[in-house]
């Protein structure tokens, strides 16, 4: 706190990279969009239409409410953070941007054609990154002209919450660029955590197997969602059981990660359960569909009927 009481303002950012573009609106690329103009950075959110992005724009500003009403952050700070965040429909701007993180579906077609299409527009100075969660970096950039300008920085869901970020170097990314990433996500307020550029790095390696195992567990009837849950969060201090954890991260995109690893490592061990490919089949993603293993009503937390 400052001598009149008010929160400091947040430190200047790092000198290279002032203003930022973030590609993709939907929850993932609104939280960074929000933890980064909460830090003090100019940001662009983008996406191919008025709809999205005006969605995406809402999402940010609901995560800096919370935490105005969760966290203690200043209603002030808030403000200050909205109107440093705009939104814009395609990339026609992004060349003014520093940095550029890209936050779309985990498909690495999608991915590829993303940065091709960035590579054209962006500035040749500027930084890219991948929000990839298990997508090796090398792959993802193996189409640009330039791919030593890519790295990995793997944000959690919800972004202003998580304090942990996964940065990631490809085998071409620039030894320089992994040290300004490293000063850049520390700037955030994040603990890093680094990763070799393996299919699912750490974090999304060591979850997968936990979420699948459970799968399994609930489709042998060896124990109830419920049961399977409590056991997880009271057994070994998990913050939320796996089906909870699945739902808020998406059972698609938690099927797309164990395909990664299948496709990557060839062991049967990461073969998603077949309960997982049905759920994700019968539109049943989590949250942002409305029902996973648990039904979510339009406001407020997962109704926990029997499963």
């Amino acid at each position: 706190m400052s001598a009149t009481g008010d929160p400091p303002s947040p430190d200047p950012p790092p000198i290279a990279w002032r203003r930022l573009f973030v590609v993709g609106a939907g929850i993932m690329g609104a939280g960074v969009a929000a933890q980064c103009a909460l830090a003090g950075y100019q940001v662009e959110l983008e996406d191919t239409t008025a709809e999205f992005v005006e969605r995406g724009a809402r999402e940010a500003k609901r995560a800096l409410e919370g935490q105005v009403t969760h966290g203690g952050l200043p209603a002030a700070a808030r403000d200050e953070a909205l109107a440093r965040l705009t939104t814009v429909v395609g990339l026609a701007s992004v060349g003014t941007a520093d940095l550029i993180i890209e936050a779309v579906p985990e498909s690495l077609p999608l991915k590829r054609r993303v940065f091709r299409e960035l590579e054209e527009s962006a500035s040749p100075q500027a930084a890219m990154a991948t929000n990839t969660s298990s997508l090796p970096i090398a792959a993802i950039g193996s189409e640009m002209r330039d791919p030593g300008r890519l790295i990995g920085i793997h944000f959690f869901n919800p972004v202003l919450r998580m304090p942990l970020v996964e940065l990631i170097a490809g085998r071409q990314t620039r030894p320089g660029l992994r040290e300004q990433a490293d000063s850049f996500v520390r700037s955030l307020g994040k603990t890093v955590v680094a990763s070799q550029d393996s299919p699912g790095f750490v974090t999304s390696r060591a979850v997968a197997l936990l979420l699948n195992e459970a799968a399994w567990m609930l489709s042998q009837g060896v124990a109830t969602r419920d049961d399977i849950d409590t056991a997880y969060k009271l057994g070994f201090h998990h913050p939320m059981g796996p089906f909870e954890l699945a739902d808020m991260v998406g059972l698609d995109t938690a099927v797309a990660i164990l395909d990664v690893l299948w496709d990557g490592f060839q062991d049967p061990k990461y073969k998603a359960c077949p309960l997982l490919r049905t759920m994700v089949s019968s539109g049943k993603l989590g949250r942002k569909s409305g029902e996973g293993f648990y039904p979510y009503p339009p406001k407020g937390g997962p109704a926990k009927s029997s499963a």
